[in-house]
């Protein structure tokens, strides 16, 4: 802590449409990945809590699901998740793709955002996709819309800009308490993140209607007398030739998910990992509030 004791903290939800870089920003601000990357829409299930903290600041980030117009109760859970962070923070960043063009998903959150009273940034993300009179094109197509305290083009894969973000986050960060120790950088426990891993090379290696079918259970996490941590999960689909497609011809799917996985979770866990994965069909989960309240897919409190 600095030595006039004036540490500031604070709460910063991200918000924006699906696969708009939310949580690939998040892994590059805090230096590990505890959020899962995909180039499918609405990898983000849950609120992610992430910690940043230096000797001066602690900025709490809150990654929410994509917005967007919810199919079956899982959407719904997901959509007023990503809402709901917006009463409970300090600055909200409204995130966009700056290489795609405004559309209805845009209009909805700034709908949403017309009743907020926290200070709201515009992030243009993906900002080395683009010329820089586009991108100037879309910072005026935006400011008709919101009066935004800043707008701040970055590229979040690239890490351009991002300090940038974070330093004006803190000037807007009341001077409070460090909420969380220094090494913590997530509220989420390790069962959850090696969850999120296994998910991520599933979307990453299928296509189609698999990765919005896919919740994947830990089933035990136990360290063994050999110093490795023994990890079985069971990846849920919902139908059989979803299961088909995931375990491959001879295995080879599951396999490589598994030895993709299991180096993430080794760096993670800072141990060597055996991973046992299986794969079992539920029917619909995804409407199943038995299931999703088990999975942690629940508003309530």
């Amino acid at each position: 802590m600095n030595k006039n004791n004036q540490f500031k903290s604070g709460f910063v939800s991200l918000i924006g449409r699906p696969n708009a870089g939310k949580s690939t920003l998040l892994n590059q601000v805090i230096g590990q990945k505890i959020a899962i990357m995909s180039d499918k829409p609405q990898t983000t299930r849950n609120k992610i809590q992430a910690v940043y903290t230096t000797d001066n600041e602690q900025l709490v980030f809150l990654d929410t699901p994509g917005v967007h117009k919810p199919k079956h109760k899982l959407g719904e859970f997901m959509v007023n998740q990503a809402l709901d962070t917006l009463k409970e923070v300090d600055v909200v960043l409204f995130f966009i793709d700056v290489s795609e063009r405004f559309g209805k998903g845009e209009e909805f959150i700034l709908n949403s955002l017309k009743g907020v009273k926290t200070p709201v940034f515009l992030v243009m993300n993906k900002i080395d996709k683009v010329h820089p009179e586009q991108l100037l094109e879309r910072i005026e197509e935006y400011r008709h819309h919101y009066d935004f305290k800043e707008i701040i083009p970055i590229s979040a894969l690239e890490g351009e800009n991002v300090q940038v973000l974070v330093e004006n986050l803190v000037k807007y960060m009341p001077e409070g308490p460090q909420y969380y120790p220094d090494e913590q950088i997530t509220d989420h426990p390790e069962r959850f993140i090696i969850a999120e891993l296994v998910r991520e090379k599933v979307l990453y290696h299928t296509r189609d209607e698999i990765p919005h079918s896919v919740a994947v259970v830990i089933d035990q996490v136990k360290e063994r007398p050999d110093r490795k941590t023994y990890v079985q999960a069971t990846i849920v689909v919902e139908r059989n030739s979803q299961k088909g497609i995931i375990i491959g011809k001879r295995g080879a799917m599951l396999k490589q998910v598994g030895q993709e996985a299991r180096k993430d979770i080794r760096k993670l866990l800072g141990t060597d990992v055996f991973l046992e994965l299986w794969v079992k069909v539920q029917k619909d989960w995804r409407n199943k509030a038995r299931f999703l309240n088990e999975q942690g897919y629940s508003n309530r409190e």
